[in-house]
């Protein structure tokens, strides 16, 4: 099994704890998650250790559904999840680091073991740079929402 990292980081103009509220309301991710829709399956709004959530990715008939468990919860620091599905199977970091009173960094890193094999391995220097760009395109949104609400108050 070939497991491969991806880890893409954005500077938000607002304190760690609005950016740690954004990046773990669960349901509203999909404000900001380029094709996404998350949803807690456990754990009410899932903002625990052991809450199960379930992601949706894709367009029309093409998705993939992203099982995961919060292994690692350290609020308004560190979340972990383990992505537990057929497909998507390995661990998602999301860490916010503050930068002083107004600002902080969102780092999300993936740690993902490929599917399909020596196929999967031979897909992925194709697929890295798709997936890559997937993710700063969704933290650029993160960005500017979680700089909305902060600028706005609520």
């Amino acid at each position: 099994m070939t497991r491969v990292e991806i880890t893409v980081p954005v500077e938000v103009a607002a304190p760690a704890e609005v950016v740690w509220q954004r990046v773990t309301d669960w349901a509203g991710q999909g404000e900001w998650m380029l094709g996404t829709r998350v949803r807690p399956t456990s754990g009410g709004d899932g903002r625990r250790l052991g809450a199960t959530l379930e992601a949706v990715t894709g367009v029309g008939p093409l998705v993939v559904t992203d099982r995961m468990e919060i292994v690692e919860w350290t609020p308004p620091r560190r979340c972990v999840v383990r992505h537990v599905g057929r497909l998507v199977r390995g661990e998602g970091v999301f860490e916010v680091l503050p930068l002083g009173p107004q600002r902080a960094r969102f780092v999300w890193s993936e740690l993902l073991d490929l599917p399909l094999g020596p196929l999967g391995a031979l897909g992925w220097p194709l697929l890295r740079p798709a997936v890559r760009a997937g993710l700063v395109i969704s933290l650029r949104r993160l960005e500017r929402r979680c700089e909305a609400v902060y600028r706005s108050g609520a």
